[in-house]
């Protein structure tokens, strides 16, 4: 499978907060614009009609509760076999490679320990081996 990561940059994320939405009519209770005419004023139905239907707001969609970035992330360290060091939330480390994941566990094969299935809530950070020896 091949993904594109976009990344925006800073100034992408800083400009699109400055730009301005365009302003909405102001609609009353009714649904009808608010006019300085009265309700019986010329064609005021049909006026109301038209402003109605295009004033309509549409409701904003909630993020997603699942964004699959974890499910990616395990996966391809599945497939590459690569060693990670997985620190516990009392301190320890554990080093192997994932050989499977479910929703609260996962199961890492070691070469000198036996394997374990580790509990997700237990797990305080994860990294890959190679960036321990490279900071060393």
């Amino acid at each position: 499978m091949n993904r594109k990561l976009i990344r925006t940059t800073l100034a992408e994320v800083k400009n699109k907060g400055r730009e301005l939405p365009p302003q909405r009519e102001r609609v009353n209770n009714g649904g009808a614009p608010r006019h300085s005419e009265g309700p019986r004023g010329g064609g005021g139905a049909q006026q109301a009609q038209a402003a109605q239907s295009a004033v309509q707001v549409r409701k904003r969609v909630p993020p997603p509760n699942e964004t699959n970035a974890e499910i990616f992330y395990y996966k391809k360290q599945i497939d590459a076999h690569t060693p990670m060091i997985i620190v516990l939330k009392d301190g320890e480390e554990i080093e192997g490679t994932i050989e499977w994941y479910d929703r609260g566990a996962l199961k890492v094969n070691r070469k000198t320990a036996p394997n374990l299935l580790l509990l997700k809530h237990n797990i305080k950070y994860m990294y890959k081996a190679d960036e321990r020896e490279a900071a060393e």
